[in-house]
């Protein structure tokens, strides 16, 4: 038999969390995966007010700094507004039709992005945790934000906005599920 080139006093020890969970807790991976989802259409609602908010900004900013000007008109601030109100509802509902995310087998798959499309794929024996969070304008429309952290440095987190509350605490429980299993799966 040959020797092993490694060092084994220094293999670290593998260290089992107990999480209470018994393999029976745990279903089936085809109960925990699924199709693509997307967001409640609630969403639009919400990125359109940031955008409004946004634009009513940078509007009132171009009417002072205009009106400031010898030749310029505070009209412009309207106008800047306007442009800005549009453009930012065009994006919202772009993006609400590009947004989606799918509970695969291996990992969390999200896609997104209007001018910049990005695909990211979350193994979940990398994630750490997953947090449900409720902004006061989600709270008005009746939604709720999963966020996912994963071990890693860039984009070491995702979040996935406009599910309701309902939505959001059965993918965290969902998540939660997958990571126990996967962290099963890749122990050494």
């Amino acid at each position: 038999m040959a020797e092993s080139p490694f060092d084994e006093s220094l293999t670290p020890a593998v260290r089992r969390v107990d999480t209470g969970l018994t393999p029976d807790d745990i279903p089936d991976i085809e109960e925990l995966t699924g199709p693509p989802q997307t967001l409640e259409p609630e969403i639009q609602a919400v990125w359109s007010l940031q955008a409004a908010i946004t634009a009513a900004i940078l509007g009132g900013v171009a009417a002072v700094g205009f009106s400031m000007i010898e030749f310029g008109s505070p009209r412009i601030g309207g106008a800047v507004f306007t442009v800005g109100f549009l453009v930012g509802i065009v994006f919202a509902v772009l993006r609400y039709r590009i947004w989606t995310y799918q509970v695969r087998e291996d990992s969390l798959y999200l896609h997104r992005g209007v001018l910049t499309q990005v695909t990211t794929v979350a193994p979940y024996v990398r994630i750490q945790h997953v947090d449900t969070r409720r902004s006061p304008t989600e709270r008005v429309f009746g939604l709720s934000t999963t966020v996912v952290y994963t071990a890693g440095s860039r984009g070491a987190d995702v979040s996935i906005p406009g599910l309701t509350p309902e939505r959001a605490e059965d993918l965290q429980s969902r998540l939660k599920q997958l990571a126990i299993a996967a962290e099963g799966e890749d122990a050494v």
